[in-house]
């Protein structure tokens, strides 16, 4: 089926990062585990320590998995922006190279899903 343009797409985006007072949008996404079908999105500041993230963020979403408590943090792959990455946790989001929109996800070797399902 063919499609015809309505016109031009001229205005701004509504997910600009101006419109997220002072903060801006992260990913999150817990590689093998599809439990959570999706990265979850989160308006964060900048400045935040990274380590926030791990504290404060992640286990609010994913902390109710069975696998969650058993993630040994210090052996956890990283992924910015598809990229891998090791983000130090005394660092701001900024200075780890996370910006508006980024991915950030997060694989646990040894932890695949509930009973190694993958979910």
């Amino acid at each position: 089926m063919s499609t015809k343009s309505i016109g031009e797409y001229n205005f701004p985006a509504p997910d600009r990062v101006e419109n997220f007072h002072g903060n801006q949008v992260v990913y999150l996404h817990w590689s093998k585990h599809l439990s959570f079908c999706a990265a979850t999105a989160y308006p964060l500041p900048p400045d935040m320590p990274f380590g926030a993230v791990i504290s404060n963020v992640i286990p609010g979403t994913y902390g109710p998995h069975p696998d969650f408590p058993r993630i040994d943090w210090s052996a956890v792959e990283w992924r910015i922006d598809g990229k891998p990455a090791k983000p130090d946790p005394e660092k701001s989001l900024k200075d780890n190279g996370i910006h508006h929109k980024s991915l950030v996800e997060f694989r646990t070797p040894g932890l695949d899903g509930y009973r190694g399902s993958a979910s």
